[in-house]
């Protein structure tokens, strides 16, 4: 008999899988339990759902699970709710109709039903496994892609990430599939995995950079130009435009929603250029999103509750970017080394030249966050570049002090963001 000895990426897929269920377990665990013992700031989930409803599905009807669930139930119908895009209604719907046709609940999905078949797909949609591959893909190192996996197990929005009905669950997952998908060639794979990304969030449009960097910019710089013929430019730009129908279509509903049934009394956006967006309309005018508008003195402690995974982003890009000279020469084809030659022979494992369009990705996505959004919601949009999780797995291995301090930030905040959520008390 021959004995099958599993490898250690298989180990660590093993023992990842049941520290993502025991997470999601402990987060539930305390969300629910703090739903029934504290009293809600905001009473609107009680009137809304009844008395009636058990505490676990009580704790998933906070903050933007009010808009996916009503547009769930009717649809897009007021201007405003065309800041949330449809895929995610569309999941809570058709998981909430399965319910209730199998007996779980009423004849007719209720907010009830949707929110708990949302959650319990958010819950099947989990990155863990995803993360890990990407991770060890980039990192040539198995350990250090099991940590920064285990590391994304203690998220910065636990209720948004791994408890509730929310679009981060989907997008994350459809994103590192489509990057993981991006960094083994699978070109056409990607594209769809990204699009399906653009369907739970608009920052989605952002992914199509991947497939431009893999396939034209990275064959660029590594001097392997005669790859670069016009078919292939032709499928990139294909393959590119894809994602961004999700965000289109959006657009395009609202415009024929609001613009042309009536001749008269036409909103002001309607008019806004070439491209009139509903989106950017409802984003300024009910969220006062642009440049700046988050920068008051009252909005000081939004900044400092997100300071820890802005920094964390920012000082792993700072990092990488003032290392490029080196990065670049190793995308060149190799030199014999002088003999005089001191440079570093063991570099961080952090320094890949494949990481780089991650760096770009998330530098840009965060300076929007930073400058341009509610800064508070990096403590969940954040969470969905791997990026966030790698630069924290850099800190325990090379500064480890620090890394320990992200650690416990990461679990003293996660424990204190699923008390707030149950209490219907910002951030969110």
């Amino acid at each position: 008999m021959v004995t099958v000895i599993p490898s250690l990426s298989d180990q660590h897929l093993r023992s990842l899988t049941v520290l993502a269920l025991l997470s999601r377990f402990l987060i539930a665990t305390l969300t629910t339990s703090s739903t029934s013992l504290l009293k809600l700031f905001d009473s609107s989930p009680r009137l809304v759902l009844g008395d009636a409803v058990p505490p676990w599905t009580s704790s998933l009807l906070r903050w933007d699970a009010f808009h996916f669930a009503r547009v769930a139930q009717e649809g897009h119908f007021y201007e405003h709710e065309w800041a949330f895009f449809p895929a995610l209604p569309f999941v809570m719907h058709m998981s909430g109709s399965l319910l209730s046709y199998i007996g779980f609940g009423p004849s007719s999905p209720d907010w009830s039903m949707m929110l708990l078949g949302g959650a319990i797909l958010a819950a099947l949609f989990d990155s863990t496994r995803v993360l890990y591959r990407l991770s060890l893909h980039h990192l040539h190192s198995p350990s250090a892609a099991f940590l920064a996996t285990a590391l994304s197990l203690l998220p910065s929005s636990a209720a948004t990430l791994r408890f509730a009905s929310y679009s981060e669950p989907f997008f994350t997952y459809f994103s590192y599939r489509g990057m993981l998908a991006c960094a083994r060639s699978q070109w056409l794979s990607a594209s769809v995995w990204f699009t399906l990304a653009s369907a739970f969030r608009s920052n989605g449009i952002l992914l199509s950079g991947f497939i431009v960097w893999n396939m034209l910019v990275a064959p660029y710089l590594s001097a392997r130009r005669d790859i670069l013929t016009p078919s292939r430019i032709l499928y990139c730009t294909v393959l590119v435009a894809i994602p961004l129908m999700p965000f289109i279509h959006h657009n395009y509903k609202g415009y024929t929603s609001f613009c042309t049934t009536s001749t008269e009394n036409l909103p002001n956006w309607c008019e806004g250029g070439l491209f009139p967006s509903i989106y950017s309309h409802v984003q300024l005018k009910y969220w006062n999103v642009g440049f700046l508008r988050y920068w008051t003195l009252s909005n000081i402690p939004n900044f400092i509750l997100a300071s820890p995974v802005l920094l964390n982003v920012y000082v792993f890009c700072a990092f990488y970017l003032s290392r490029l000279p080196r990065i670049f020469a190793s995308l060149a084809p190799p030199v014999p080394p002088k003999e005089d030659d001191t440079s570093d022979s063991n570099p961080s494992l952090f320094l890949a030249p494949s990481l780089l369009p991650h760096v770009l990705h998330g530098l840009a996505l965060t300076l929007v966050l930073t400058f341009s959004a509610h800064v508070q919601i990096s403590l969940r949009v954040l969470p969905s570049l791997p990026m966030t999780y790698w630069a924290a797995a850099r800190l325990l291995i090379e500064r480890p002090k620090l890394g320990k301090a992200w650690v416990g930030w990461s679990i003293v905040w996660g424990a204190l963001s699923c008390i707030l959520w149950a209490v219907f008390l910002p951030p969110a």
